[in-house]
C-alpha cells in the first residue's frame, strides 16, 4: 500500500515525486512508457519563460513566475545545466511595436522583473544574426533554457534516491474504490493500492480523470515540430528568439540549448490523436518563419528534425485542483508548464502533505551527480577519473564524446536506463552529427550484456521498437 500514487513520469509527475520524498510518505510514479519523460517532457523548446505572455490572474502566470525564480537552484542541485540567457520577442510593424507594450505592462502585472522595449539598433547589437527587418523587441533578462529531458530524468532519480518509487511500461487503465484506498490497474494485470492518487498523465489526464468518474475539463493534442541544428552552430543565436505570440502559441522561435546546438520550431497543428510523426510541410512552415526572423540559417548543419504533442486544456489554463475524495488533477500543464513544474511540484506536494499531516524527511538529500559530465571536465580532472575507472578512457560516442564509463553508469543509477533512447537522453549518446551511426551498435551489446537480453529484445524505446529483428548473430 502506499500513501501516493502519480500517474505520470513527465516534468510534472518527476517534480511533485521529488518534492513528496521531502515528507515521510510512500510514493511511487506509474509511468505507461517504458521510461520517464516520454512524451511532451522528452520533446519540447527546452525554454524556462520569463512569465509575460500568460494572462494576469491566471494559473499559468502565478507558476511561470515561481517556477522560473526556482529553475536555477533546482538545476544546480540536481547536477543540471541551466542558461539565464534572456529572450526576446521580435516585432517587425507599428502593429506588432504595440504588441510588445501590451506584452510588457502584462508581464510587470504578472511579476516579471527587468523587461524593456530595445530599438532596432539596440536588437542588432546583441544579436547580429537577426533580421534587419525588426522595428524593435521586448528584451526579458530573466528568460533562459534548461534541457527538459535531462531535468525530468535527475528529478525522478533523486526521488527515487530518496525513497520513491518507479513503475514503467505502466498504463492505468482502471481504478477501482475501496474504504481507505485506490487500485490502480495496468493494461498488463499488474495493480497497486494507494490512499491519494495524482494525475499527471500530460495527453492522457482526461482518461485518468474519468477513470474516477470526475472529469470536468478535456484534453486536446496540438503538435509542434522542430528542426535541430549540430552544436557547431553554438553561438548563432545567443538568447531565445520570439516573435510576437498568436492564439496557437508563441510560435516560432530561434534558440540556443544548453548543450551548443540550434533549435528552430514548433509549428502548431491542431491533432485529433497524439501522433509525433513529422510532415514535410510543417518543416516548409517552420523555415519560412524562421528565415524572416534571422539572416544566414545555417541550415546546412541540421542534424535531425522531431515532433512533441502539446495537451492543452478546454480551460486554456493550467487545472489544479482535487478530482474528488482521493485524486488531485494536474492537468492541461501546456507552454509555461516545463518552466512552472518545479513550482507546480512544490504546491501539489504541500497540499498531500498538510492533507496527510505528514512529517518531514530528516533524510531527505536534494542533491544528485551530473548526466554526462565528463567531457566539461579539464584534463587533469579526466585523468584522474580514468585511474581509478579505465572505462572513462574509453570514447563510444564520438561525435558527443560519451564514454564507456558515462554509460555504464546510466544502466545502474536511479532511474536506469533500459533502451537505446534510455541511454541518449541520459548521456547524449547518438545525439551528434552521425545521429548514433557509429556508437549504437556498442549500446545495443551494453544493455544487452546488463540485462541478459538477446539481440532482438533491445528495443529503441520500448513497446515493439526493436532495433533488430530476424537473422542469427
Amino acid at each position: 500500500m502506499y500513501d501516493i500514487a502519480i500517474i505520470g513520469g513527465g516534468c510534472i509527475g518527476a517534480l511533485t515525486a521529488r518534492e513528496l520524498a521531502r515528507y515521510r510518505l510512500k510514493t511511487v510514479v506509474l509511468e505507461a512508457a517504458a521510461d520517464v519523460s516520454a512524451g511532451a517532457s522528452r520533446a519540447n523548446s527546452g525554454i524556462v519563460h520569463a512569465g509575460f505572455d500568460a494572462a494576469e490572474g491566471s494559473l499559468k502566470a502565478k507558476f511561470n513566475v515561481l517556477g522560473n525564480a526556482m529553475m536555477e537552484s533546482v538545476c544546480e542541485e540536481l547536477g543540471v545545466e541551466y542558461k539565464n540567457n534572456a529572450s526576446l520577442v521580435l516585432a517587425f510593424d507599428e502593429e506588432q511595436k504595440n504588441t510588445l507594450f501590451e506584452l510588457m505592462e502584462r508581464g510587470r502585472k504578472n511579476g516579471v522583473t527587468g523587461l524593456e522595449i530595445l530599438s532596432k539598433e539596440e536588437v542588432l547589437r546583441r544579436e547580429e544574426n537577426l533580421s534587419h527587418d525588426v522595428a524593435a523587441a521586448l528584451f526579458a533578462p530573466t528568460g533562459g533554457i534548461v534541457c527538459p529531458f535531462t531535468l525530468t530524468i535527475a528529478a525522478m532519480g533523486n526521488a527515487m534516491d530518496n525513497g520513491a518509487e518507479l513503475l514503467t511500461d505502466f498504463n492505468v487503465v482502471a481504478a477501482e474504490n475501496a474504504s481507505d484506498c485506490v487500485r490502480l490497474v495496468a493494461t498488463d494485470g499488474r495493480s497497486v493500492k494507494a490512499k491519494y492518487v495524482v494525475n499527471c498523465a500530460g495527453a492522457g489526464a482526461e482518461k485518468v480523470a474519468k477513470l474516477f468518474g470526475e472529469a470536468n475539463f478535456s484534453v486536446h493534442a496540438r503538435k509542434g515540430e522542430y528542426i535541430l541544428l549540430d552544436s557547431s552552430t553554438a553561438g548563432y543565436v545567443k538568447s531565445t528568439i520570439f516573435t510576437v505570440p498568436t492564439k496557437a502559441g508563441k510560435g516560432v522561435l530561434v534558440t540556443p540549448t544548453t548543450d551548443g546546438n540550434t533549435l528552430i520550431g514548433p509549428t502548431s497543428v491542431e491533432e485529433d490523436t497524439f501522433d509525433n510523426s513529422i510532415r514535410r510541410e510543417g518543416f516548409d512552415d517552420i523555415l519560412s518563419k524562421a528565415k524572416k526572423m534571422c539572416e544566414r540559417l545555417p541550415l546546412g548543419e541540421t542534424i535531425t528534425s522531431f515532433a512533441g504533442v502539446r495537451a492543452y486544456c478546454d480551460r486554456h489554463d493550467f487545472v489544479l485542483e482535487e478530482g474528488g475524495e482521493r485524486l488531485f488533477n494536474a492537468a492541461g500543464i501546456e507552454s509555461p508548464g516545463l518552466t512552472s513544474s518545479p513550482a507546480i511540484g512544490k504546491f501539489i506536494a504541500e497540499k498531500i502533505a498538510e492533507k496527510f499531516r505528514a512529517e518531514r524527511n530528516p533524510d531527505f538529500n536534494p542533491r544528485c551527480k551530473s548526466y554526462a559530465f565528463f567531457k566539461k571536465l579539464s584534463v587533469e580532472e579526466k585523468n584522474k577519473i580514468i585511474a581509478k575507472d579505465p572505462d572513462f578512457g574509453q570514447i563510444v560516442c564520438r561525435c558527443e564524446s560519451v564514454t564507456l564509463g558515462e554509460i555504464k553508469e546510466a544502466l545502474t543509477r536511479n532511474p536506469r536506463a533500459r533502451t537505446i533512447d534510455g541511454i541518449k537522453l541520459r548521456t547524449r549518446a547518438g545525439m551528434g552529427r552521425c545521429q548514433s551511426g557509429f556508437c549504437q551498435p556498442a549500446q545495443l551489446e551494453l544493455l544487452m550484456k546488463e540485462y541478459s537480453l538477446r539481440y532482438d529484445e533491445v528495443t529503441k524505446n520500448g513497446k515493439e521498437s526493436y532495433i533488430l529483428v530476424g537473422g542469427e548473430i
